[in-house]
């Protein structure tokens, strides 16, 4: 793998960029490095993102000079034996009013809606990063036959829970939210609890399936 490009993000962070395209291979790395800085002093936070890794850190304790050598010796050292990961299940209503795109999806893609669906809760899914909003997790290892485009018009208001497919990409919205995703479901399960510890319900690494709750026309 190629070694990444680490560049200052003002006077307090630091980000460590690798080259795309964006692989389980490399998000791998991301996660395995970000939980050995997080015990490194003077580091304040580790943010994992989409082939990158910012580390924010104390600027008046911290040489950042030494820091970025030290990312760079841990992404070397990185292994794909050091990503953390979970099996989390999602029960999802597809089809109807819970996922007004999957037509869309189907016409676009020339499959039948329940062949998007069959195919869709028969894949295993990889938490790549949260971003966007708070829970929002970016999965990876949607099946190919699925790619479809975001909507070109996006609505001003996703519903809680919708389940979609941005390119070739899979999740789920946590909150309410303008979106363009295209959304074939919706599920019940809560993504983001401000009360819970973590308040996500989801991690980078966690290993997601989806399953059939209901199919609606």
């Amino acid at each position: 793998m190629s070694q990444p490009r680490i560049f200052p993000l003002g006077d307090a962070a630091l980000v460590c960029e690798a080259p795309p395209p964006a692989t389980l291979e490399c998000q791998q790395r991301v996660w395995a490095t970000a939980i050995a800085a997080r015990d490194w002093a003077h580091v304040l936070e580790v943010v994992p993102g989409m082939n990158n890794l910012t580390l924010v850190f104390d600027p008046l304790e911290a040489d950042a000079g030494a820091l970025a050598e030290q990312l760079l010796a841990a992404w070397s050292a990185a292994s794909a034996t050091d990503a953390p990961g979970r099996d989390v299940e999602i029960p999802v209503q597809y089809g109807g009013k819970f996922g007004p795109d999957l037509q869309a999806v189907a016409e676009h893609t020339g499959l039948t809606a329940r062949e998007v669906v069959e195919r869709h809760a028969g894949g295993c899914y990889v938490v790549f990063f949260i971003g966007f909003q708070p829970g929002f997790a970016y999965m990876g290892g949607l099946d190919a036959a699925l790619h479809t485009p975001r909507r070109a018009s996006p609505r001003f208001e996703v519903p809680v829970g919708s389940v979609g497919i941005g390119g070739e990409q899979t999740g789920i919205y946590p909150a309410v939210s303008p979106g363009g995703w295209q959304l074939i479901g919706r599920t019940e399960v809560p993504l983001f609890d401000p009360a819970r510890r973590p308040p996500t319900l989801l991690q980078p690494g966690d290993r997601v399936r989806f399953t059939i709750a209901g199919m609606h026309a």
